[in-house]
């Protein structure tokens, strides 16, 4: 089954935090509907657009090659090949799966950096070098 045709509903789910039942009033409406998380991947650039409530598109990156990356220190920004995922806090299993999130540690040619944008919503790979090692 393709990920395009599964729903994600965000609506009210029919419990209370505590655990008990809400009576739902209403059908499920479509401002509600969400969507499966984009994993973006290391390899060839490749984007996706989606259109989002009000008429606005979302480019979405599946797959990133080059990151802008800034040195804090002389405050330029250059556009860098990310070589490798070194680490990911939110989990190691996106580290031996190459998928870059935000505040992944990435290496580039420059060195080690941090990244600040959400590439599976903003289209784009955006980071901060980083002195620290790891």
């Amino acid at each position: 089954m393709k990920g395009d045709c599964v729903a994600v509903w965000h609506g009210e789910r029919g419990k209370k935090k505590t655990g008990g039942k809400i009576k739902v009033a209403r059908k499920k409406k479509k401002r509600e509907l969400g969507s499966l998380p984009l994993h973006t991947k290391l390899g060839p650039e490749k984007r996706k657009m989606v259109r989002t409530k009000g008429g606005n598109f979302k480019i979405k990156l599946s797959k990133a090659e080059f990151a802008n990356v800034v040195d804090p220190s002389t405050k330029t920004a250059k556009k860098v090949k990310i070589l490798d995922v070194v680490d990911n806090k939110a989990s190691p299993q996106f580290v031996r799966s190459k998928i870059v999130t935000k505040g992944a540690v990435i290496k580039t040619e420059l060195g080690l950096a941090r990244v600040t944008s959400v590439p599976s919503q903003h289209g784009i790979v955006n980071a901060v070098l980083t002195k620290e090692k790891i």
